[in-house]
């Protein structure tokens, strides 16, 4: 009975966060029909039954590899997911792109390293107050170079090596990120729409990604199951 209460519990969760909608049936992507239970006012209605299995496969995953120190990496790149993947990302003290996926940004990693040790350079002659002694053009030149360069890579200014796993929010704004980390063998996880392919990613999680609260139930649970991972390493640690 009380197993009964907790799903129906769960079950209002999801459906709060608008997690169980998709997108209208003329937009499907036929390889989701696994997830999806019907069509109901003129959009897929996702299977929370296996959505919920497979968020928390996802979290296993997660928890797991944060026990043995691993190192996440949260990618959402359009303006809905921005600000959720920035803020979900520092809770976990994992890193993240949330501005502009730059091609190259896994697979030449030491190009990339390059632009955020200019990064680094640039704030610290901003701290030392070097940029005030300039004229208005280059001082102007350089606030744009700063602000540009932070817009990248201020998420991933301390990621010292590749990720252990990427998490995505949108897959099909981010695809050119996925097969990045295809070429890699890093695995992924991702909210898959019901426009998405999920076969692209190991562990995808049918889950609705054009709204907010949808994508911030997902990360947050995630980023829980990371914490928790964390913390389990620290008390073998002491």
């Amino acid at each position: 009975m009380n197993k009964e209460i907790d799903k129906k519990e769960i079950a209002k969760q999801y459906i709060k966060a608008s997690v169980h909608y998709g997108h209208p049936p003329k937009e499907w992507n036929p390889k989701m029909a696994p997830y999806i239970l019907y069509a109901k006012y003129g959009y897929h209605i996702f299977d929370l039954v296996k959505t919920s299995k497979l968020l928390r496969l996802a979290g296993n995953v997660l928890q797991k590899k944060a026990e043995k120190g691993g190192k996440f990496l949260f990618v959402g790149t359009n303006r809905l997911s921005s600000s959720i993947i920035a803020k979900q990302a520092k809770r976990c003290d994992s890193f993240y792109i949330n501005y502009r996926w730059l091609g190259g940004m896994l697979t030449n990693w030491s190009t990339v390293q390059k632009q955020i040790e200019r990064l680094k350079v640039l704030e610290q002659q901003e701290f030392e107050g070097v940029f005030e002694n300039l004229s208005k053009k280059n001082y102007s030149e350089k606030r744009k170079e700063i602000e540009k360069l932070r817009r990248l890579f201020n998420g991933i200014k301390d990621m010292s090596s590749l990720p252990d796993l990427v998490i995505f929010t949108n897959q099909i704004k981010d695809s050119l990120a996925i097969q990045e980390c295809l070429r890699l063998g890093i695995p992924t996880i991702s909210i898959v729409d019901t426009n998405c392919n999920p076969d692209l990613v190991p562990y995808p999680i049918p889950a609705n990604d054009d709204s907010s609260s949808s994508i911030n139930f997902i990360l947050n649970y995630l980023v829980n199951r990371i914490t928790m991972g964390y913390n389990s390493e620290y008390k073998k640690q002491n």
